[in-house]
């Protein structure tokens, strides 16, 4: 298919999204953050959001970033910016991944591992910092300091079934908190540079505190659905964003396409399954297993108890909102701890979506409860090559895998900070959500409208045909964008909110 006959495809198909409408308020909880009973009890190991696009240009950078791609894993929750003396920080003992599955089997094929140390320099102190934070290039450390944190990443690539760890980093320094002007001031340009790290090859990264890029309306939501005014108008605009101050521990990893791909090629073509990586985050913590074996002593046998530590995985995270609205309460957790590759035993949660039922419920907007193969090809096995959407394929190999995983076609170029819309490929631009995910896409009004059906005929299914059907497009929660700017440089993540600036408005008497 030649660029223009996709590009008035989806620009169809945008206008059609739109014409399409009604709507409900967002049902959703934030993207990952404390979506699952086990995972709210751990926040250091709560995989928040996941992003991956393929990066617009820099001009301002050495970087050719055309040809890189950013990864982006978010970690704790609702970090509170003034959480002195113990400032929010990346666990010590938990082992973070970002994974990348280039054939379709739903199993990691390049895994990029991270593992924290935190050093206090003065354990008789209980202040965080002794005095003005500032950073020594002769020594490459910070100065005034008193907790540092530093990381070590590590690539490991499958080589059939052999596979092959690579150090890129050790000793990487993370910045310090954003604690407040008297103690990090000039934090954007004099404290967070020396953070970003040059790992050779064309890669980057950067690991510490950013603010919390997601952006929902959770007070609306989780009060009975409450508007702050009047539908329609409530659905896009007039809402308050919950985590508007809130930071998270953000790792940004920035590598070349070419050690995503399956063949270490550069793609170019948009209907190619190999142009098609699925990325997905984790979060481990050591368990200690206990077990028995037999040994002999001499003529008799005797049995022995011995302990071992393993790796568990507790938190893992690949489209955002899965967990959150499709999988029932009682599978969230063995969900959290499972491999994509699995997945296919939740694929009734995505074909028959309690939220379809709960949005016919309360706007008659005659949505498909049942057979939801738009759900499914979107959310769990990628949207086929040549597809009536005009859109490009996220189908990752010729057998589409049922596996939760962010997938990334990374033949469509990259549409320039300045130009990208909220609304991804729903807007027309090849590049966003549900292709991949770029920190602007408001993946909440996405995933509402797709789940009312708004992508269900062009995917061969019946158009939505309640009272309300022609509303079906404008769902959302009328949150629309992030409560601070984003950056148009690595690590892109806005700038943490302060300790010091940080405000949270006195709400009303209560009754």
């Amino acid at each position: 298919m030649s660029s223009k006959p996709r590009k008035r495809a989806i620009g169809v198909l945008a206008v059609a999204a739109v014409a399409a409408s009604v709507a409900a308020p967002g049902f959703l909880s934030a993207s990952s953050h404390r979506e699952a009973p086990a995972i709210s009890q751990d926040p250091t190991a709560d995989n928040t959001d996941v992003y991956a696009f393929r990066t617009p240009d820099d001009p301002a950078t050495t970087f050719d970033e055309s040809s890189t791609a950013t990864l982006i894993a978010n970690y704790v929750p609702f970090e509170e910016p003034a959480g002195g003396p113990n400032f929010h920080r990346f666990s010590d003992d938990v082992r973070y991944e970002i994974r990348v599955d280039n054939t379709g089997e739903g199993w990691p094929d390049v895994r990029y591992v991270f593992r924290f140390k935190t050093e206090q320099k003065n354990p008789g102190s209980f202040l965080y910092n002794s005095g003005k934070v500032g950073y020594d290039p002769a020594t490459k450390s910070y100065t005034n300091l008193n907790t540092v944190q530093t990381y070590r990443v590590t690539r490991i690539a499958r080589d059939g079934k052999r596979a092959r760890a690579h150090v890129l980093g050790m000793g990487l320094l993370t910045p310090p908190n954003n604690v407040g002007p008297a103690s990090t001031p000039n934090y954007a340009t004099e404290l967070v540079p020396p953070a970003i790290h040059d790992l050779g090859g064309g890669s980057r990264v950067f690991a510490g505190q950013r603010d919390d890029p997601f952006f929902v309306d959770l007070g609306g939501v989780f009060d009975l659905l409450s508007f702050r005014s009047d539908p329609p108008a409530a659905f896009s605009d007039g809402g308050v964003d919950a985590l508007t101050g809130y930071n998270v521990q953000t790792i940004a990893l920035q590598v070349p396409i070419t050690d995503l791909t399956v063949d270490g090629s550069m793609p170019t073509d948009a209907d190619d399954t190999k142009s098609v990586i699925g990325v997905y985050a984790t979060a481990e913590r050591p368990t200690v297993v206990l077990g028995k074996r037999s040994i002999t002593v001499g003529r008799h046998k005797r049995t022995v108890h011995s302990a071992h530590r393993v790796w568990r995985q507790v938190s893992r995270l690949g489209q955002p909102l899965v967990n959150e609205v499709l999988i029932p309460v009682g599978q969230k957790d063995r969900w959290n701890a499972s491999n994509p590759s699995g997945d296919a035993r939740f694929e009734r949660q995505y074909t028959e979506p309690e939220l379809a039922a709960v949005v016919n419920k309360l706007y008659d907007i005659g949505a498909p409860t049942t057979n939801r193969q738009d759900l499914k090809a979107i959310l769990l096995t990628g949207i086929p090559p040549k597809n009536p959407l005009g859109a490009p394929t996220t189908q990752i190999g010729t057998k589409a895998k049922a596996a939760d995983l962010l997938r990334l076609n990374l033949a469509p170029k990259p549409t320039p900070f300045a130009e990208q819309n909220r609304l991804g490929l729903l807007a027309g631009q090849a590049d966003g959500y549900p292709n991949g995910r770029r920190l602007v896409d408001d993946t909440v009004d996405i995933a509402e409208r797709a789940v009312a059906g708004a992508l269900a005929e062009p995917l061969g299914l019946p158009a939505p045909n309640g009272t309300n059907a022609a509303l079906a497009g404008q769902l959302g929660d009328g949150v629309n964008e992030n409560d601070q700017p984003f950056l148009d440089s690595f690590p892109y993540v806005a700038t943490p909110i302060s300790g010091f600036d940080t405000r949270h408005d006195r709400p009303p008497t209560a009754p």
